[in-house]
């Protein structure tokens, strides 16, 4: 029981590290962020293509009813994708990630509305941390602000972020976390396609690397670990572990491109980060 609780949980904070790259790539390239989103979804959605083939996992949905579920949690993770790369763009690094990562509390507390589940006040609590943690990230609203207006971007992100687990979870257990993630990509590509036509994909030559790169680590890897993990975590739980996901993507921007926080995204981040660690000890408690 511990060595699974372990593996589980380092495949979980192996998937967080691998997202966390998004924070610099989506910052840092070049391209309007629905483009992005769109070479990102294709990219992957090839990669997650062959992974499946060469592994012999079954692409088809199994039942028909899940169709549907699929493409609307398929469009809530284009709309999460989207908005974040707007908040990063908008802001920077650090307050884009640590806005999305508001998302532990939303998940909380639409998970007995989704799953049917007891409502836990544990989560509630760790959520209210997350709110203080984001009210000293912007202690001054003011909505001309760049930066504001890059937290409600990441919030709004963390809303459809949160709303997409919680229609995987019902149907995670049916099929394998690269699966998911290949229909998800696919549906994403299609919906996004003519987004081509109209926004400026100049400069595709010059950021193909990070392109590819944001698609094979950041996407194909990184998200299929994560869907993964939702079958040995509740949805809350595993979101609330996952929010280490800052600090890593904090620390590569400081050495990658030297973006340094400041000291209210410190404080507040402290304070976000410090309920992965409350809930991480509670749910090996439980497990």
């Amino acid at each position: 029981m511990e060595n699974n609780y372990l593996k589980n949980l380092s495949s979980l904070i192996l998937a967080t590290l691998f997202i966390s790259t998004s924070g610099v790539l989506g910052k840092y390239i070049a391209m309007p962020s629905e483009v992005i989103i769109w070479f990102r979804s294709a990219f992957a959605m090839i990669f997650l293509c062959a992974f499946c083939k060469y592994k012999k996992i079954n692409l088809n949905v199994i039942h028909l009813k899940t169709h549907i579920p699929l493409i609307i949690s398929s469009l809530f993770m284009a709309a999460h994708w989207v908005t974040y790369f707007y908040a990063l763009k908008l802001s920077n690094v650090a307050l884009g990630m640590l806005s999305l990562f508001t998302f532990p509390v939303i998940t909380a507390l639409l998970e007995p509305l989704f799953l049917k589940s007891k409502f836990n006040p544990t989560h509630l609590v760790l959520g209210l941390m997350v709110l203080i943690g984001v009210s000293i990230l912007a202690p001054e609203f003011n909505i001309e602000s760049s930066d504001v207006k890059g937290i409600l971007f990441g919030l709004f992100s963390a809303v459809c972020y949160s709303i997409r687990i919680l229609i995987l979870k019902q149907h995670v257990n049916n099929y394998h976390g690269s699966m998911l993630m290949f229909y998800q990509t696919t549906v994403i590509t299609i919906v996004l396609f003519p987004v081509l036509f109209f926004m400026d994909i100049s400069g595709f030559q010059s950021q193909f690397p990070y392109l590819l790169l944001l698609a094979l680590l950041t996407t194909a890897v990184g998200h299929s670990l994560m869907v993964h993990s939702l079958k040995f975590f509740s949805a809350s739980t595993a979101t609330i572990i996952s929010s280490v996901q800052p600090v890593f993507g904090i620390i590569i921007a400081i050495i990658v491109v030297d973006e340094i926080p400041s000291k209210n995204t410190i404080w507040g981040g402290l304070l976000i980060i410090s309920t992965v660690f409350i809930e991480t000890i509670r749910s090996k408690k439980i497990s």
